[in-house]
């Protein structure tokens, strides 16, 4: 009886290439920290506002989305602060892109497909690939991959970094296998999160603290010092409505997608393959040290490789989670198989 193919997606072909031992803790022993990264957290919300928008075009329902997914701001300082800057990033791209001059063809697509040999043309039998698209879209005669993008900044270096990003080309083969499509690029949607923080006022113990210096510095040993307020969640949303008026929060970039770049994919995606392959055989997954503080911060995983793989780091720290969560919203993911 043939085993079925395993499932590999761009995330974790990137983390095995970033990492083995990564690759491994993530998808052989299916460990996730039990503190959830808040970017990915904000990131995942945001998209769902997105799709929310494209397909129904009301306000009201993409608000209500973002408020049912931080229902415990009030409380909850880091729900809040994701709370704002959705609504306010929301807010500001209806006001910003209040109609489009694409056609919406399908959101939060899935795709799956072989992986095929380039040198010989044979379809793998231990890996099958699957993904999801953010948006396929009609544009003219011309139909592109949508992919939202939430940036901390937008420099001429981060759009130079778009033309080789290797899952929209990636998508845009398996796209074109699954609806008979030529896909002639990419429409990236990028918005910057505005970088603004609601102020926390100050406790009487320090108002009066800098009170008593003020009084301290004066020459008639008198201050009008006033205490601080709490900036109130309207004043704070007026803030980040001014901030999100400057154009530069938002960017479009068109990008082609030329036919030698999914030669070069497939080759890519080939190679990648065996890598895992190999790693798999021989049941060693090397560390890559120069991935550990990787975008200024340690590694989800650090604290378990630091500590030489403490059983107690790994029973307090992380939790079981299936692979490939990025491909459903549901609690079971149909393309789930077992990995390694």
């Amino acid at each position: 009886m043939t085993s079925p193919r395993l499932t590999a997606t761009y995330s974790m072909l990137t983390t095995y290439g970033d990492c083995p031992m990564k690759g491994d803790l993530r998808y052989g022993q299916q460990l996730v920290p039990q503190a959830s990264d808040p970017n990915l957290s904000f990131g995942s919300v945001f998209h769902g506002c997105l799709k929310l928008w494209h397909e129904h075009h009301d306000l009201s329902r993409v608000l209500d989305f973002i408020d049912r997914s931080y229902p415990n701001r009030a409380g909850d300082d880091d729900q809040r602060r994701d709370w704002h800057l959705a609504t306010a990033m929301m807010r500001a791209y209806v006001e910003r892109y209040p109609s489009e001059d694409f056609e919406v063809i399908a959101l939060e697509k899935p795709i799956d497909g072989p992986i095929i040999n380039p040198a010989t043309g044979a379809t793998s039998r231990t890996f099958h690939f699957a993904g999801k698209v953010d948006g396929i879209i009609r544009l003219g005669d011309e139909h592109l991959i949508l992919e939202h993008k939430t940036a901390g900044s937008l420099d001429g270096g981060y759009l130079e970094r778009l033309w080789s990003d290797f899952q929209t080309t990636l998508y845009a083969h398996y796209v074109e296998k699954a609806l008979g499509v030529r896909v002639a690029g990419v429409l990236y949607n990028v918005i910057v999160k505005a970088r603004l923080q609601q102020s926390q006022g100050e406790t009487e113990e320090e108002f009066e603290a800098r009170r008593a210096a003020l009084i301290a510095k004066s020459k008639t040993g008198k201050s009008s010092a006033k205490r601080r307020m709490p900036e109130s969640d309207e004043a704070f949303q007026a803030r980040l409505a001014e901030k999100y008026l400057d154009p530069g929060m938002f960017h479009r970039e068109h990008l082609i997608i030329s036919r030698d770049r999914f030669q070069a994919l497939r080759s890519h995606l080939w190679e990648m393959t065996q890598m895992l392959l190999h790693f798999r055989r021989r049941g060693v997954y090397p560390q890559n040290p120069a991935h550990c503080f990787r975008y200024g911060r340690p590694c989800a995983y650090h604290p378990l490789c630091s500590s030489d793989f403490s059983p107690a780091v790994r029973e307090n720290l992380y939790r079981i989670e299936p692979p490939h969560s990025e491909l459903t919203d549901d609690e079971s993911d149909p393309h789930d198989k077992p990995v390694f």
